[in-house]
């Protein structure tokens, strides 16, 4: 009997789990139109590899991995691409990123595929695979899963860790899978720990799930390689990383570290689900499960294709009249979207109808009284309270003095405050304000980095450009000095050639001019004759003038 270690804080919300349980996992439906969003994960987006007008086949790569944490994107269905346009994505903001709009043709036909020969692959290859496939983390955070593989080449690890703990309220899609698909689960696993090459696997599953355990460990056994399948307590938010983490194993990930650099890693069973189709068939990520629950009739869970509209996946369980909006995720970590013509994306692992009765509006925030109830409900071991304060005042270095970061915004500080201060809404208000800071500071630095070297270019340029004109200064220089046949000219005045030539000229000039009749010059009147007197007068000293300036 493994011995377990409990985290710090922690609440108990109702579960409302049963309603969406009661009936096996079903095919939803394809629809008449899938909006299929090139960024379903973090880090950078896909890159579109299809326009409008193009066919594509199920399962046909449509946007190409860009960058190191990113991963591709897949056509959900065989169909025509309609347009490549901006259209809102599930985030809080409401805001639009790049869409593939594809119309179905009903046909379902898939693109060529094949399993992995994985034991003959380099361990880095197979991971590519895996990034190739689209495969990333489906427990809500879309991590690109290759990325988390990427230690098991440099280092052995001590345990991997299999989330299978499920803990928000009305989520049921990891349960469902793991009772219906545990053989799969467990092979997906067993492809995780030869890459990694983990010790030993811990298979993490809350208490209040027994049909999950039972088919888990039923897998396990039909299997060849040991993996303990662990009940831990139910408590909210158990299914975090780091909190399974210190439940299963009792060690804790510091403050600004990931749980490699402790020699674990963590992977949620959808995760480890779609690693196997992706290996074992060659399937990349197309689909997910996905619960629909709420303020509806039928609350079911449903195998999803990707770019599924929230409206007609709800459709599906029947909304009832008074529904006034939907959340995607739980009521803890979730968040309401602008409108049902959203699409569920690989991070989408709960769709919530939501109604006054079930979601009533909160009270008006009241000022904090400092009671702590947040700070002892804190799983992080935070101040809330503190946090809290720093984010209203802008004080933004402060708040990263007290760990902001380390929050994972669970909600149990709101859940349990008496005031009905919204304190998660303060801290991701003051991480994005930092985000952005800090992305302004980086461009101000690319920026001076570029003017610099503007600056460093002029100023080489400039010494080029006079080391050049220097250059031709001085062949310049070196064609004006004299030759030595002018210089020799020079000593032998009389046998200038020069001054012959000019002596030349001069007496073409003389017998040009005695040669010449002048005109008009009959009848002059005695004024007109003695200026002309005088013009040739200022002639000859001319003519003497030069003739001296010529002779030595």
């Amino acid at each position: 009997m493994r011995k377990l270690h409990r985290f710090h804080g922690g609440v108990h919300p109702p579960d409302r789990k049963a309603e969406s349980t009661r009936l096996p996992i079903a095919r939803a439906p394809l629809p008449r139109r899938l909006v299929v969003p090139l960024h379903q994960h973090l880090g950078h987006g896909a890159k579109p590899l299809v326009q409008a007008g193009d066919r594509v086949l199920k399962g046909q790569m449509i946007g190409r991995a860009e960058g190191y944490v990113s991963a591709a994107i897949h056509a959900p269905t065989s169909g025509t691409v309609r347009a490549l346009e901006m259209h809102p994505v599930p985030h809080p903001s409401g805001l639009s990123d790049l869409c593939v709009m594809l119309e179905p043709d009903g046909e379902e036909r898939w693109v060529e595929r094949g399993p992995l020969d994985y034991a003959n692959l380099d361990p880095q290859a197979l991971r590519l695979k895996l990034r190739d496939a689209g495969v990333v983390g489906l427990g809500g955070a879309a991590f690109p899963s290759y990325v988390k593989l990427s230690p098991g080449a440099r280092q052995r690890l001590s345990t991997l860790v299999i989330n299978g703990a499920e803990c928000e309220p009305y989520i049921t899609c990891d349960d469902m899978l793991m009772r219906e698909r545990a053989d799969e689960i467990v092979q997906g696993v067993r492809l995780i720990r030869l890459m990694l090459h983990a010790e030993e696997v811990l298979i993490g599953i809350e208490d209040n799930k027994p049909e999950a355990i039972a088919a888990l460990r039923n897998a396990v056994k039909r299997g060849t390689l040991r993996m303990d399948v662990v009940p831990v307590p139910t408590v909210y938010p158990g299914g975090g990383e780091r909190q399974l983490i210190k439940v299963l194993t009792g060690a804790e990930v510091p403050s600004g570290k990931r749980p490699v650099d402790i020699g674990m890693a963590c992977f949620n069973v959808h995760t480890a689900y779609t690693v196997h189709r992706a290996v074992a068939f060659g399937e990349p990520v197309v689909s997910r499960v996905v619960t629909v629950a709420g303020n509806v009739l039928a609350p079911r869970n449903y195998e999803v294709p990707l770019g599924m509209r929230v409206a007609d996946l709800a459709a599906l369980a029947s909304p009832l009249a008074d529904t006034s909006g939907y959340l995607m995720g739980g009521p803890m970590m979730g968040f309401e979207l602008p409108s049902a013509d959203i699409p569920v994306v690989k991070a989408s692992n709960c769709i919530i109808a939501k109604s006054q009765a079930l979601f009533p509006a909160p009270p008006p925030a009241m000022p904090c009284i400092r009671c702590g109830r947040c700070a002892q409900a804190c799983p992080a071991q935070l101040q809330p309270m503190d946090l809290f304060w720093f984010a209203r005042a802008r004080n933004f270095g402060k708040a990263q003095e007290y760990s902001l970061f380390d929050c994972i915004e669970c909600g149990c500080c709101s859940f349990v405050c008496p005031s009905h201060i919204p304190l998660v809404q303060y801290y991701r208000f003051a991480k994005g304000e930092i985000w952005a800071k800090e992305r302004e500071r980086k461009a101000a630095d690319l920026a001076r980095s570029r003017h610099e070297f503007r600056q460093l270019r002029i100023e080489r340029d400039k010494q080029e450009r006079l080391e050049k004109l220097a250059r031709k200064t001085a062949a310049a220089r070196s064609h004006a000095a004299p030759a030595p046949a002018m210089q020799e000219a020079a000593a032998n005045p009389a046998d200038d050639p020069r001054k012959a030539a000019i002596e030349a000229a001069i007496e073409r000039a003389r017998t040009q001019k005695a040669t010449i009749t002048p005109r008009n010059v009959d009848n002059l009147t005695p004024e007109k004759q003695a200026e002309i007197a005088r013009i040739e007068e200022r002639r000859k000293k001319i003519r003497e003038m030069a003739r001296d300036r010529i002779e030595p």
